[in-house]
């Protein structure tokens, strides 16, 4: 219901206000600011992503939690939808998630509303004595002295026939 909501009132929303901004500086002007909207908005979204990008490296780098890099980096992308989609409104709520902080708030109100029922990072080694699951990181190595890790490919042994030819088929 919510969803439909706004994409009736949104709409509605930026026609009023291109009607009231062109009634108050002209039609050209009006689209000029539409237009450098869209041109110093892609340019915030790169730098912003960049950033984004990195923390998200980093978190993964340090094994910790990638959630709040990922919401960021998303908000930073729907950042920059909003910014590309002519119209005051939808401008000013990209330029708005283009702010650290306000990125920040948004995460945690929505993180608030939201509960994580299963969270993990590495790989599953298997079943520990003690019956747990044992989550590594690849580079760490087993936690039992007796697992070797390797690798392996799966080769299909050769097809042999189990009969002569019928005769019908040329080979």
């Amino acid at each position: 219901m919510w969803l439909f909501a706004a994409f009736v009132a949104i709409p509605i929303i930026e026609i009023a206000l291109f009607i009231q901004v062109g009634g108050w500086i002209g039609l050209w002007p009006t689209l000029g600011i539409v237009v450098l909207t869209a041109i110093l908005g892609t340019m915030l979204v790169r730098a912003q992503g960049r950033l984004a990008l990195m923390e998200l490296q980093r978190a993964f780098s340090r094994l910790d939690d990638p959630t709040m890099p990922l919401a960021h980096g998303a908000m930073v992308l729907v950042a920059g939808v909003l910014l590309l989609t002519p119209g005051f409104f939808t401008d000013a709520m990209g330029f708005a998630l283009l702010v650290p902080g306000v990125r920040s708030a948004v995460f945690n109100f929505l993180r608030s509303r939201i509960r994580v029922a299963h969270f993990q990072m590495g790989q599953t080694t298997g079943f520990e004595d003690d019956g747990r699951d044992a989550f590594r990181h690849p580079a760490r190595g087993s936690h039992r002295p007796d697992v070797i890790d390797g690798e392996f490919h799966e080769v299909d042994p050769a097809k042999r026939p189990t009969h002569r030819p019928s005769g019908w088929t040329k080979h």
